[in-house]
């Protein structure tokens, strides 16, 4: 019998980016170093499947420190945590390595640094978010309001004359993003600005590579984590961008083929937070079921490395 035919148009960049990377390197090297086991604290990126591989080499995950036996090791998340926890693992004497993003950590910086000069600060980001309850967890509870919408700018209550300052959480939508910042330009002229883009360069390019490809698909495919946010933006950004139907799909198995049985040209992209081997795994699946051809639609090369912590690299 012949299979139908079916083109995917492949985003690049898609998947892993540096921060993510990091992460998952600073767990299996803590591995590796200290042996098993190494507690994480919260997924250290949402991604089930990477969770699962690092469970299986010998990593324990937990959601508070006091879940942390005495004496044990951890490791904090990628998306960042409130300074508290810090605190509270030098207190109970815990050895402990942040495997925060630097891009996230950059924004943490620049919050400190406008509450130290006087600014009330506007977080622009999701209620409940791991990274935004990080980022709140650097100031005092009074230092820094949360926005999430252009609507909540309108009935922000700020007393008249209140130095500002706005961040935003490093995985949004770029243009839901632009709307706010415009909204919080036009009520407050004065409020001070960072001197560079929060939204990661990530989030960015795999938002500018699905729009590249969007209105050239009868549906779009983001493999990801539902609790991944730059994977549930990049679904959004496809549908607005001219994708008539665009689906979150965690793996290959969780695809609901009957709702996409007429689509012959597919775009297929990742969250930054989902491995290449799922894309793969997708593809896969794909050449099951169609005669596939691939084109990959290239928006941008990325070469972006950060750093490992000094003490597993000394």
């Amino acid at each position: 019998m012949t299979k139908p035919l079916l083109t995917i148009l492949l985003a690049q960049p898609r998947g892993f980016c540096a921060g993510v990377d990091r992460a998952i390197q600073i767990v299996e090297m803590a591995l590796e170093r200290y042996g098993q086991p190494i507690y994480v604290r919260h997924e250290i990126v949402h991604n089930r499947f990477v969770v699962e591989n690092l469970e299986a080499k010998g990593a324990i995950f937990v959601d508070e420190l006091d879940e942390v036996p005495e004496g044990a090791k951890v490791i904090f998340s990628a998306h960042g945590v409130p300074k508290s926890v810090p605190a509270e693992a030098e207190r109970r004497e815990l050895f402990y390595l942040d495997a925060t993003c630097p891009l996230v950590s950059k924004v943490h910086n620049q919050a400190q640094h406008q509450q130290r000069n006087g600014r009330h600060i506007l977080l622009i980001g999701h209620e409940g978010h791991p990274e935004v309850i990080g980022t709140m967890g650097q100031l005092p509870a009074d230092a820094m309001t949360l926005v999430e919408t252009v609507e909540d700018v309108a009935a922000l209550e700020i007393p008249d004359n209140t130095p500002l300052a706005y961040v935003t959480q490093t995985t949004l939508s770029v243009d839901d993003t632009a709307a706010i910042v415009t909204a919080l330009r036009a009520r407050f002229p004065d409020i001070a600005e960072s001197g560079s883009e929060d939204i990661c360069y990530a989030t960015t390019n795999r938002q500018e590579a699905v729009k590249a490809i969007a209105e050239r698909c009868d549906a779009m495919i983001v493999i990801g984590a539902p609790n991944s946010s730059n994977s549930n933006r990049l679904v959004e950004v496809a549908l607005r961008a001219g994708c008539a139907d665009a689906a979150l799909v965690e793996r290959a198995s969780a695809m609901d083929w009957d709702r996409f049985a007429g689509c012959r040209t597919l775009g297929l992209s990742a969250g930054a937070s989902a491995p290449e081997v799922l894309v793969e795994e997708f593809v896969n699946a794909c050449r099951e079921r169609f005669d596939v051809s691939i084109e990959e639609v290239t928006v941008r090369k990325e070469d972006v490395h950060f750093n490992l912590p000094r003490a597993l690299t000394a």
